[in-house]
Parts: structure tokens; C-alpha cells; sequence
């Protein structure tokens, strides 16, 4: 995408805040990297200053760091240059090396980030790769970056929606065990989900009547009954009441078929009952292309669609794709609350 795919109509400069996610791994890789370029929105990355200057180093890449001040005006990002919000680190990570101490310091920085949007202080907030089970080894109970922010924040109800240039996907549950899915799934959530999903395509994605495809949770969408019966106990009446309100929902389909051209052609988002059953499909059709975006709160987020990759770290081997492209959809996404027409995430999933 080009530098004048981004520009925001109106006169003011977005503010984002960017958390450079677990130190051992690539998210200092990778916000050095990205920060190579010129941006058209104020980055300011909340972490400790070492961290990243060692991590550029590392890298043979030139980074210049400057304190950043919530007095000044914001300014697009320079290449090279990094509007830097000091957390201090206590604990040398070396790349690839997880150790439990670092926990504290990722989950202040988030606070911090969060805070910040929910102050004013930044229009959005964009967050590198935690390493969850680092993060519940220190003795925090982690599930997720979706969770975390939504308890920080204390209002609204989130739902994680995945997105690229092909396809959005939503998921009912998120972050707990396959065995688990049944026991949590109910009516109730079901419709809070796709409650979210229709008002946010319309307030942040300027959908005006968002198509809704939902899928079953059991193979042949429960085969009436013989399969499964979620689909007629749960699913089913939890759409019709969706229905009722006016939102347009396919479904329950199969999971299998869910995702055909055919299927697609008229959909916005699908709707997945668990984790695996639609980001598969979604990051087979591009993988570090696509963003993840938190539905439901009073901010902003948005993340990248790939983990920690301990193994890459510090090696330049890392992509920063996946990192410009949550950056390019929290300016899409800003530009959309403040009134941009230029909003091409307004197009159907099957044209883009």
C-alpha cells in the first residue's frame, strides 16, 4: 500500500500508541522496522528506550529517539525517528530468551496505552506479540490481549474481528480450549456478538447495513440434530432474535461451505463459533496481511495476526507486514470516527 493510500482528509494528525509487545521476541523487531518509514499519523511507542535502541542495533538499523510530550502537536511519523513513552524495563531480555520477570513490564505497557486512549491523549492503540504463557508463568492470569484491554477499560463488551484484504471473521468465543467451546455458548452471547459486529461495521467501518454470515458450531451445522444440537437449542433462536431487530444474518451454514466465493460474494463478516474454525481459513488467504481488531470498547485497537516468533528475534529476519497493516487500519478506523469518506474497508470482503 502507498504513503497516499493513508492520508486523513482533515486537518489533524491521528495519535497512536504502540506497544512493542514481549522483549525476547520480534515486536522490537518489528516496531524498529516499521518506524523506518515515513507515516502519516504520530506514532508514539510506549516502552523502555534501551530496549529498542539495543534491538536496532542488533538489527544495523538507525533509530533516533525522542521523549514524547502530549503538549506538542502531533506530527506524521519520520523515518528513523521514534516518539518514545518511557516504561522502564528492569530486566536485560536478551532476544529469544523468555523470562517470567518480563511480565510486569508488557502488561504496564499496555496499561499505559490504554490509559492514554481512554484519556484522549491517543486516538488508537496498536499492539505487537505478547507471549501468553510467559505472561500466566509470572502468575498473571493472561487470556489474551482482547480480554485485558476489555477489563482495563471496564465497559463495553469485546469481540475479536480478524481482517484483510479478502476477508473479515469474527469469533463468538475466543481464547479458551476446543473442549470448552459447547459448555460456554449460549444464546445470549451469540446475539451480544452479533450485536457488536452490526453496530461497529456501521459506526467504525461506515457500513450502513452490514451482511452478517454466521457459522454452525458441528459439522453439517448439526445435520438437525443428528450431530449436534447447538445449532437448534442455541444458534438458531439466538438469529431469528438477531433477525427481529433487523440485522441481516445467513446461517447457521456449515463451516465447511461458510467460506466458498459463492457464500461470500454477499458477506461482509463471518461470524466463527471458536478460534479455529474461521482463522485458518482467514490467514491462509494472507498471512501477515491481516490485522486484528478489537470490537465493542470505548478505543481503538488494533494488532498484528502472528505471535512472538522467539526464534527470529533479533536475527532481521521478522516482518514488519502485518505491523503497517494494524497501523494503516487504526488510521482507516480513526478516519472513519472523524468523518473520512476515504474508507476502502467499507467494500465487501469478496470485491477487495
Amino acid at each position: 500500500m502507498s504513503n497516499t493510500d493513508w492520508m486523513r482528509t482533515d486537518r489533524n494528525c491521528p495519535r497512536i500508541a504502540l506497544t512493542p509487545g514481549e522483549p525476547a521476541g520480534i515486536g522490537p523487531d518489528i516496531v524498529v522496522q516499521a518506524l523506518q518509514n515515513d507515516l502519516p499519523a504520530e506514532i508514539v511507542v510506549v516502552a523502555d528506550p534501551d530496549l529498542l535502541i539495543n534491538r536496532a542495533r542488533n538489527l544495523g538499523l538507525s533509530l533516533q529517539l525522542t521523549e514524547f510530550s502530549a503538549g506538542n502537536p502531533a506530527s506524521p511519523q519520520r523515518a528513523g525517528q521514534l516518539n518514545i513513552l518511557p516504561v522502564k524495563h528492569e530486566f536485560a531480555s536478551s532476544p529469544g530468551k523468555l523470562d517470567f520477570k518480563d511480565a510486569a513490564y508488557v502488561l504496564e505497557t499496555l496499561k499505559t496505552a490504554c490509559k492514554g486512549c481512554l484519556d484522549g491523549i491517543y486516538d488508537a492503540m496498536v499492539t505487537a506479540p505478547v507471549h501468553k504463557a510467559n505472561i500466566n508463568d509470572a502468575g498473571y492470569h493472561f487470556t489474551g490481549h482482547t480480554e485485558y484491554l476489555a477489563d482495563l477499560c471496564d465497559e463495553g463488551f469485546p469481540v475479536m474481528l480478524l481482517v484483510n484484504d479478502k476477508l473479515r471473521v469474527a469469533l463468538v468465543t475466543t481464547h479458551i480450549p476446543l473442549s470448552c467451546v459447547s459448555q460456554h455458548l449460549t444464546g445470549e452471547l451469540v446475539m451480544k456478538v452479533i450485536r457488536t459486529v452490526f453496530n461497529d461495521l456501521r459506526s467504525r467501518f461506515g457500513i450502513a447495513d452490514p451482511r452478517i454470515l454466521v457459522c454452525g458450531l458441528n459439522p453439517h451445522a448439526g445435520e438437525n440434530g443428528h450431530l449436534g444440537s447447538e445449532e437448534i437449542d442455541i444458534i438458531i433462536p439466538a438469529l431469528e432474535r438477531c433477525r427481529k431487530e433487523g440485522i441481516k444474518l445467513t446461517g447457521p451454514l456449515p463451516a465447511d461451505t461458510a467460506f466458498t466465493p459463492e457464500n461470500l460474494k454477499h458477506t461482509d463478516v463471518v461470524v466463527s463459533m471458536y478460534h479455529d474454525q474461521g482463522l485458518p481459513v482467514l490467514k491462509a488467504q494472507g498471512f501477515g496481511e491481516t490485522v486484528n481488531i478489537t470490537l465493542g470498547l470505548p478505543i481503538i485497537r488494533t494488532s498484528v495476526d502472528h505471535g512472538t516468533a522467539l526464534e527470529l528475534a533479533g536475527t532481521g529476519k521478522a516482518s514488519a507486514t502485518s505491523l503497517l497493516a494494524a497501523i494503516y487500519h487504526a488510521n482507516l478506523l480513526i478516519n472513519q470516527q472523524t468523518g473520512s469518506k476515504e474508507d476502502k474497508s467499507s467494500i465487501p470482503v469478496s470485491s477487495r
